[in-house]
């Protein structure tokens, strides 16, 4: 077994350990396919709007009863991948976005993005997170969907050393390193899945 496919190996079992949806892809174009099939097939985000419970007059109480469209942000990426998948999108009548996050504070549907690196012992993505779009992208929207190529994948976190060194030597960085759907157990020893950011999370393998 070559060492690629071990940590790939390794890395899908220690994924699905934590809940992520592990899926390998053969290119970027049937990662963007797969993410929009994921959006058009939940449904959209439904958030009650603050006053919704009272009485209303008519055209106040159309706009609780409103479906908002879907929305799927992916900032960060390079320009020919975003249009491609903007008119994915567009087909599905989906509304997909690069910026403007903080006007989508409660209703993103997808938060597409691609991963850093991998450390394959914990199953966890790597991300550079500087960027407060991507940061609002991958921790309210209900999906997150992540590529991870596969020559990017450590075994130990120690491995990844180098890499974050690399990342802080102009200053300070922020990386943001995922491990499965956001959970918690806080509240009564109770686990709740999606408290404090996604409820799935896919990582779509891209041999490179």
């Amino acid at each position: 077994m070559s060492d690629s496919k071990r940590l790939v190996d390794l890395f899908t079992v220690k994924a699905g350990l934590v809940s992520a949806i592990v899926a390998p892809v053969k290119s970027l174009d049937e990662a963007l396919a797969y993410t929009v099939d994921i959006c058009e097939k939940k449904d959209a985000c439904q958030i009650l709007m603050s006053g919704c419970e009272s009485d209303l007059s008519t055209g106040a109480g159309a706009l609780c009863d409103e479906k908002p469209s879907k929305v799927m942000v992916a900032p960060g990426l390079p320009g020919e991948t975003f249009a491609a998948l903007k008119a994915l999108c567009a087909d599905r009548g989906i509304h997909c976005l690069d910026s403007g996050m903080r006007k989508h504070l409660g209703g993103i549907d997808i938060g597409f993005t691609i991963a850093d690196a991998g450390i394959a012992e914990t199953g966890t993505l790597v991300l550079d997170s500087r960027s407060e779009e991507l940061r609002l992208a991958t921790m309210l929207c209900e999906v997150h969907v992540c590529v991870l190529r596969t020559s990017t994948l450590r075994e130990t976190s120690f491995d990844a050393e180098e890499l974050v060194r690399a990342y802080c030597k102009d200053g300070p960085a922020y990386l943001a390193f995922v491990t499965g759907a956001s959970r918690t157990a806080d509240i009564e020893r109770v686990l709740a899945i999606g408290v404090h950011g996604p409820l799935e999370l896919h990582i779509l393998l891209l041999e490179d």
